[in-house]
């Protein structure tokens, strides 16, 4: 029986460490709000949240937390257990609140990654005619960056293919990213029969497609695309970028969605104008400099407040959405449930297409449509990013507030 007792004290007691560990782990080092915003902080006994700018102490997410936000400009925050032992510290930024015109263009996407990204492996027959894998046992994998060569920094798939075929055999030092973490590794390039020097990897060094723009800020140029970012199709990993490029699109074709084959819009960015350059790829949307704002076709006229996530019920909305050429059009939605404290990904909203005439178009929301902004009640409250599926008139959406604070964080 003591044994049984002490079991179950010792899962009982994992599970609460399990828990404050998860909360805590939710606790980014850095976090944006816009002036007034409801600060939402865990609820967990023992948890204190102590702010720089007042003296007060916050056992659990309250009215008084809304203080924080009162005024623009950053402060501190320590969370501890018990009001005694310091767990992390947590800076808050706080921005005036901020002004936006909904776009809803498609437009065409370029991205350049920070050094090549490794999309496969694969046996090399050398010119001995043997079987060789240089990359195996080196803790190299698919998903990894490769950022230099004995020192040489790699931007392209070129450069690593000219690096490598200097080697002349010899064995090659490798730095490559994971998680943010750089780390090394050594590889001895095999002699092909046709002369060649290979690693057996598979690199990729761009990514292109298309989707929409979501906002555009006029006070700093900048713009908010797709909701979503952009992975690498055979890693399935965020693209690490150097660079990109915003362009105009030609759509090609609409292929409707219907369930378990998920439409699309098709586009070309060939030979297509420039609208700007890309600087963040991120979980809640690209972002970049807008360099040539007539290629948007703004109505600055639609200029809006972006909704605070209290401001947001379910009920009737709009989307903006480019289906055919040079034709942005408003089509209505239902705001099904909002996940009001959710930080973490960008299904902060689940929505349902209700207009008939998008309904008979595309069959509900389809792929390209990611990042169309959503209107209700006269502001900016969201963007479209993904669909269920199962069932392509409904999906989700993200707040946003989350993508406008995408633009403060470095």
């Amino acid at each position: 029986m003591k044994k049984k007792l002490k079991i179950i004290f010792l899962i009982l007691l994992l599970t609460i460490i399990y828990s404050y560990t998860i909360i805590i782990g939710y606790l980014p080092d850095n976090l944006v709000l816009f002036e007034g915003e409801n600060l939402e902080l865990p609820s967990i006994f023992g948890i204190f949240f102590n702010l720089d700018n007042e003296n007060a102490t916050l056992e659990t997410s309250s009215s008084e937390a809304r203080k924080i936000s009162d005024e623009v400009g950053v402060t501190n925050m320590e969370v501890s257990l018990f009001n005694k032992f310091l767990i992390k510290e947590v800076e808050v930024s706080v921005l005036p609140k901020t002004k936006v015109i909904p776009v809803g263009n498609l437009a065409g996407v370029k991205l350049y990654t920070n050094g090549v990204l490794v999309v496969g492996m694969s046996e090399i027959q050398g010119i001995d005619n043997k079987i060789y894998k240089p990359y195996e046992k080196t803790g190299i994998e698919e998903g990894d960056t490769i950022i230099s060569i004995n020192s040489q920094t790699i931007h392209s798939t070129e450069d690593l293919i000219e690096t490598v075929n200097e080697s002349s055999g010899q064995e090659v030092k490798i730095d490559y990213v994971r998680d943010n973490q750089t780390l090394q590794c050594s590889m001895t390039p095999v002699k092909t029969s046709e002369e060649e020097y290979k690693l057996g990897l598979w690199v990729r060094d761009s990514a292109a497609g298309v989707g929409t723009v979501t906002f555009y800020e006029p006070k700093s140029g900048s713009f908010g695309a797709l909701g979503h970012g952009i992975v690498d199709i055979d890693t399935e990993k965020l693209i690490d970028i150097s660079s990109g490029e915003f362009v105009t699109t030609k759509i090609l074709n609409v292929q409707k969605g219907e369930k378990g084959n998920p439409g699309r819009i098709q586009g070309t960015i060939d030979n297509q104008k420039n609208i700007g350059i890309i600087s963040k790829n991120t979980k809640f949307g690209i972002y970049g400099r807008v360099d040539n704002i007539d290629t948007l076709n703004l109505q600055k006229s639609k200029e809006m407040e972006v909704a605070s996530r209290d401001e947001i019920h379910t009920g009737d909305a709009t989307i903006l959405s480019t289906l055919e050429n040079g034709n942005t059009e408003e089509y209505k939605i239902e705001i099904v449930k909002i996940f009001k404290e959710n930080n973490y990904d960008n299904k902060s909203m689940q929505i349902k297409v209700t207009d008939e005439k998008l309904l008979e178009k595309t069959g509900g929301i389809i792929q390209g449509m990611s990042g169309s902004p959503i209107i209700q009640d006269g502001k900016f409250i969201g963007a479209v990013t993904h669909v269920l599926v199962n069932d392509p008139e409904e999906g989700y959406a993200v707040f946003a507030d989350i993508m406008l604070k995408q633009l403060s964080i470095n």
